[in-house]
């Protein structure tokens, strides 16, 4: 079984911010993409930011020059740097990872959610 705990959240300013954290733990053979989506009231969850274990990047064209995904690969563990929040950016922020576990079974897990308001 694979554990996400992220942190990181809070309240910022509009033009302020923000880091989030995830870190990975238990049966993992490798990590394939880590990820950050969102959430906001009323709306569907999106992807926010993406990493392969490769270091390819992939970001929703809304935070595209604002947010930065990056990775510790030997700690297992993905951020994701926010600057020049906008109160559009509130939302909770859920980490997702897949991969494959020392079992040999694939695996796709969800964090708890980190709440992020940008509000003045």
């Amino acid at each position: 079984q694979v554990q996400l705990v992220e942190s990181g959240g809070g309240l910022v300013q509009p033009g302020g911010s923000l880091r989030l954290s995830c870190a990975a733990s238990g049966r993992i053979f490798k990590i394939n993409v880590m990820n950050w989506y969102r959430q906001a009231p009323g709306k569907q969850r999106e992807l926010v930011a993406a990493i392969t274990s490769g270091g390819s990047t992939n970001y929703a064209d809304s935070v595209k020059g604002r947010f930065t995904i990056s990775t510790n690969n030997a700690k297992n563990t993905v951020y994701l740097q926010m600057n020049s929040l906008k109160p559009e950016d509130t939302a909770v922020y859920y980490c997702n990872t897949r991969g494959i576990s020392s079992s040999y079974a694939t695996f796709d897990w969800w964090g708890q959610g980190t709440q992020v308001t940008v509000s003045s």
